[in-house]
């Protein structure tokens, strides 16, 4: 398929985001590197990210493969079905723009390679299901000074940590204490649970998520979530990842979209 240069290419795709974005801001954006870890809410989080022109440059990580049970929160078809995470992701990011910088970790994250994975990042999207890697993660990026996202596809809590301004806070805003991702690695799947729910506040998370909790491992085989949970989260990490990507003012702290409270009229 033929397509403009990649400069007027991206000056006509993006021209619509006018004056929410001028075209200076963009140019800032465009040079930005964006991390991503974990490729389901992680994959909502690029594609927004890259729709809207925040991020030049990616890197995604996953070990999985698409299952017939992630169709109820993917945007694809049953004609990726056992395709990588990582190669499905950025196929649909360069169906956006083609002239995007890519890397794809396909083994997912490990001690060995989190540290080059993250070399030269801006920002980095944490949207993984694994303890181990939530606390690494953080480890690393709190010593490179880079600000990590998260979201948790749940009453639209938001994560913001700004290492990059703040290198001596806390994991997890203080939530598991002390604990490092060597003391995570060993331990067994009910301790895994519980500090999951410490790492989200269990007394905040919704009911329907409070009543998963007990079922993760016995009838459910991990964390429900939902296609609307998933595209809000894309939304609030983009917005959050422009304004830090910009220099603008975000504070570090939780946040809450609870679209039930906020739109339902729920207590």
């Amino acid at each position: 398929m033929h397509v403009l240069p990649r400069d007027e290419f991206r000056v006509v795709r993006t021209d619509r985001n006018r004056n929410k974005i001028t075209r200076e801001e963009q140019q800032v954006l465009l040079g930005k590197r964006v991390a991503v870890v974990g490729l389901s809410v992680g994959n909502s989080a690029a594609l927004t990210a890259a729709m809207e022109g925040v991020g030049g440059s990616f890197r995604l990580a996953d070990f999985d493969r698409l299952g017939l049970s992630n169709l109820n929160r993917l945007r694809t078809g049953v004609h990726e079905l056992g395709v990588e995470k990582t190669v499905l992701c950025a196929r649909q990011l360069f169906e956006l723009d083609p002239y995007l910088d890519v890397e794809i970790w396909r083994d997912g994250l490990t001690g060995e390679n989190l540290a080059g994975f993250l070399d030269g990042a801006d920002l980095v999207v944490e949207e993984c299901d694994t303890a181990w890697v939530k606390v690494a993660v953080r480890e690393q990026a709190r010593e490179l000074g880079i600000p990590v996202l998260m979201d948790t596809n749940d009453r639209g809590l938001l994560d913001v940590e700004r290492f990059d301004l703040e290198p001596d806070r806390p994991l997890l805003h203080g939530r598991v204490g002390d604990i490092t991702a060597a003391d995570v690695a060993g331990l067994d799947r009910a301790e895994m649970v519980r500090l999951m729910v410490r790492m989200v506040d269990g007394s905040q998370i919704s009911p329907a998520l409070t009543q998963a909790m007990t079922e993760i491992g016995r009838t459910l085989s991990s964390w429900p979530q939902l296609a609307s949970g998933t595209m809000l989260g894309g939304a609030i990490v983009t917005d959050a990842a422009r304004r830090i990507l910009l220099g603008k003012p975000q504070a570090s702290g939780r946040f809450y979209v609870d679209l039930e409270r906020l739109v339902g009229g729920a207590p």
